[in-house]
């Protein structure tokens, strides 16, 4: 059963094309152009080359987005993850669920459902969702250097939908170092 998602404010500008959504301007591609762009981009430059790229990409874009959006909703700590993983959810990446989240330890483990990786390329027996890893480093980092603390975090893939044995991903955050 497909349902519309209202919940989710998508706006397109008539003049221009512009679609924005939580403030933000986005682009609306179909997920297998998009996987396909990945998977040549990772086989010009290595997937362990690609996945360091990705990971600082996504670590600047996920700190960017959680400031502006604990700003624009009046949020802070906890309720600014899981305001992200709603949204990341709400954007065909997968379903991201946080199991586990301590600010104060810097820690966190999110479970990925219903990869948008894993549905398009299917068991290829390993990894393949490394780039939303810096996403949530980014997110965490975020958060705390909000209510001042110093405390940087990093972030790792430990099992994917992809690999046999396995039907979700996860990862794990930790203090850096």
């Amino acid at each position: 059963m497909t349902t519309m998602a209202p919940e989710i404010p998508i706006e397109v500008d008539a003049e221009t094309g512009v679609w924005t959504t939580d403030a933000l301007p986005m682009l609306y591609v179909p997920r297998h152009f998009f996987i396909n762009n990945h998977l040549a981009v990772e086989e010009a430059l290595g997937a362990d080359a690609y996945a360091e790229i990705l990971y600082r990409a996504g670590y600047k874009s996920a700190w960017h987005w959680c400031e502006k959006e604990a700003e624009l909703h009046g949020l802070a700590g906890v309720a600014v993850f899981e305001h992200y993983m709603k949204r990341l959810s709400q954007r065909g990446w997968g379903h991201f669920i946080t199991e586990a989240f301590d600010l104060e330890a810097g820690t966190a483990r999110v479970r990925l459902e219903h990869s948008c990786f894993v549905y398009q390329m299917g068991k290829v027996e390993r990894k393949i969702e490394y780039m939303f890893t810096g996403w949530f480093a980014g997110a965490m980092d975020q958060i705390l250097a909000a209510r001042g603390s110093s405390l940087r975090t990093v972030a790792e893939q430990t099992q994917s939908g992809a690999e046999a044995g396995h039907d979700h991903g996860l990862f794990i955050v930790r203090p850096a170092g």
